[in-house]
């Protein structure tokens, strides 16, 4: 099924330009649909050894992330990629949320209509309570509104409630597809394929059809592709499935913590013992380097926090990944003070947006050698790739 048909270059753009211009995108720091001399212009991905930008749910600072206009607006400020996370509905439609419970991101709890289909459920090991993608049509789905995620943070975005809808993932191809066209350069897309172990569980496997939706789209042919999973299994089975293909890479997301947290949902599932601490150990991410490109660690993962909450000393993790023949991937840089190491913090206060700060941030992990990272604000990441080859320059 394909909830999108094709359209022309031109009509999509005109629709999308009005839809989201009438929204509001239009006109936020000089970014306009049709200022496309203004657009920064990025460097093409894949073929170039500079860090790369990866628009973290699309431009999430600015708009609710997971929508058309985050799309859009993080295109427009420069980002290589934008990133769809993918789950599934009930009729296996994929479509872009961080997560399948709906509650934090939608309007769902204030429609009566789906009163009935609020529910606990215990996914990858952790058991919560909300309204779930999978239990809804996509046409229910479409019902919805997208609302902030941190609407007590990023107050600003909060204007944007209900003024959005859920979009496929072939209606992000779509757009990308369409900006590209419109800008004369290429957009990656980093799609993550979110809790596939679990889906595959409710009779939803997600790869099978996810390799459908690439074939559909002659896009895809030669735009860059990173696929991106915490699972293992499930990566192994796309590099099998699509191969070494230029425009495509293979990334495998690590975390840390206690319990499910520290381990790859389907090792939690099968019991097998699997952590990501042992991933990142040199042998495991050789072992990462069988199947896929790049290793994609929590930023504090390379240069940790200390106790007094600023910056340590850099990890060996960005060495013995490039020593295994990975690149590094991180996430997530923000921009508010609250996100911010402590030597980057301002006292304009916790919510508050410190642009300088962020890009002084993001800086100081460029130096310590990652190759590409993901970013709530693609501007202020534009801007601190721009410096990093200034100051390469100087020297």
């Amino acid at each position: 099924m394909n909830p999108l048909p094709p359209m022309q270059r031109r009509g999509f753009i005109e629709h999308v330009g009005l839809s989201l211009g009438s929204m509001g995108l239009m006109g936020l720091g000089g970014l306009s649909l049709r200022a496309q001399a203004q657009v920064p212009q990025a460097p093409q991905a894949l073929g170039h050894n500079k860090v790369e930008l990866f628009a973290h749910r699309g431009a999430s600072a600015l708009r609710p992330e997971h929508t058309l206009a985050a799309y859009v607006l993080a295109i427009r400020q420069g980002a290589d990629y934008i990133e769809p996370d993918l789950v599934s509905t009930k009729d296996g439609v994929l479509v872009a949320r961080h997560e399948n419970n709906l509650t934090e991101t939608t309007d769902v709890a204030t429609r009566s209509e789906f009163a009935d289909k609020k529910t606990k459920k215990t996914i990858d090991g952790l058991t919560e309570e909300g309204w779930f993608v999978e239990d809804f049509k996509f046409d229910e789905l479409k019902k919805l509104r997208a609302i902030e995620r941190l609407g007590t943070v990023r107050t600003w975005n909060n204007p944007y409630n209900g003024m959005y809808q859920i979009p496929s993932f072939e209606e992000i191809i779509e757009l990308v597809a369409a900006e590209s066209a419109a800008i004369g350069r290429p957009i990656g897309l980093v799609p993550e394929i979110k809790h596939s172990t679990y889906h595959q569980s409710i009779g939803l496997k997600m790869e099978d059809r996810f390799m459908d939706v690439l074939r559909a789209h002659p896009y895809l042919k030669t735009a860059p592709l990173e696929i991106q999973s915490f699972e293992v299994s499930n990566l192994k089975y796309l590099r099998e499935k699509l191969g070494h293909a230029k425009n495509l890479r293979i990334m495998q997301l690590v975390s840390f913590g206690p319990g499910p947290a520290g381990m790859p949902g389907d090792a939690y599932v099968s019991k097998s013992g699997l952590t990501y601490e042992q991933m990142l150990t040199p042998k495991g991410l050789k072992d990462i380097a069988k199947y896929a490109d790049v290793v994609a660690p929590n930023n504090r993962m390379v240069i940790p926090l200390g106790a007094d909450q600023r910056l340590t000393t850099p990890t060996r993790l960005v060495a013995d990944a490039h020593e295994a023949g990975l690149k590094v991937h991180t996430w997530t840089f923000r921009p508010e003070n609250r996100f911010l190491a402590a030597e980057f913090r301002n006292n304009a206060g916790e919510n508050s947006r410190n642009e300088a700060g962020s890009v002084a941030e993001m800086l100081t992990y460029i130096k310590a050698g990652i190759d590409g990272f993901f970013s709530d604000d693609s501007a202020l990441g534009r801007q601190a790739i721009e410096a990093s080859m200034v100051n390469a320059v100087k020297g």
